[in-house]
């Protein structure tokens, strides 16, 4: 019997917790936790609104790394989280990436869930949940992106995994469900035509709030001209939700359609000032 220690891989972890609250009239911290490489940074702002950038401290996942953010949004909050830069999900040698985000949102507020987007390389693995409960009468927009590969570097995720799970509540009643999955041969996948017909840079767009209707037909307006861009109104149990979807050749192509959509639903505010550093 061999003696010989046996030295687990060092692994990232991260969990971070910001709680928002009213203060004279300003949206101010009531709770701020970080732990491990997660860090959250605050940037002063010109309205009764909070910005809160997420930062990975790391510098990128691989296969094991955990991630823990929780956001909690009170009542009659405004609040903007977007991260420092795009998270990098790096080779697997093994195990999986588990990112979990859990956001609440109380009456009244409004959370804008921003993160820039997340690049995963050849062979990376990502398991990522989005679990958000608004009570009602609150708003919630949320954006997620996602690159296979870097093209400018002449980069492609050829093989991995991607799991992207998300759950959106209203007073305890679901509102929202998808689960996402890319496995194995993921460039082999997204050439298929049903899927993402060769394009590498996707996006997923959520918005509920009481103006919904309002906010359809110049959303629309600005989707028309676009091929890999689509928006549904669904209306869910006396609550509206739009739902919209994006693909385009890269990074950058999707974020020219992105951001006027962004700016539309922010009521003419643009992207969070990280975004264009």
């Amino acid at each position: 019997m061999s003696n010989a220690a046996i030295i687990a891989p060092q692994r990232a972890f991260g969990k971070g917790r910001l709680v928002a609250k009213v203060a004279v009239g300003q949206t101010r911290v009531a709770e701020l936790y970080q732990e491990g490489c997660a860090k959250i940074r605050l940037p002063k702002t010109f309205d009764t609104s909070m910005e809160a950038v997420l930062i990975n401290s790391s510098g990128g996942l691989t296969g094991g790394d955990r991630m823990l953010w929780e956001i909690e949004a009170g009542a009659a909050t405004e609040l903007t989280v977007t991260t420092q830069a795009c998270e990098k999900i790096y080779k697997a040698s093994a195990g999986t990436v588990d990112v979990t985000t859990r956001i609440d949102v109380a009456a009244g507020a409004r959370v804008d869930w921003l993160p820039q987007e997340t690049i995963l390389f050849d062979r990376a693995s990502l398991t990522r949940s989005l679990d958000v409960e608004l009570e009602d009468g609150a708003t919630f927009l949320a954006v997620e992106a996602v690159l296979l590969g870097r093209k400018a570097m002449g980069e492609a995720m050829q093989t991995g995994l991607l799991r992207d799970r998300w759950r959106i509540r209203v007073g305890g009643r679901l509102l929202h469900a998808e689960n996402l999955t890319f496995a194995d041969d993921i460039a082999a996948l997204v050439a298929r035509t049903a899927v993402l017909g060769g394009s590498v840079a996707f996006a997923t767009l959520f918005y509920t709030g009481p103006d919904c209707e309002l906010l359809l037909p110049r959303l629309r307006a600005l989707l028309e001209t676009q091929v890999g861009a689509g928006v549904s109104h669904i209306k869910l149990g006396g609550r509206d939700k739009l739902v919209a979807r994006f693909a385009a050749a890269d990074g950058f192509s999707l974020r020219k359609i992105l951001i006027p959509v962004i700016s539309h639903l922010r009521k003419q505010e643009t992207v969070p000032k990280v975004w264009v550093l």
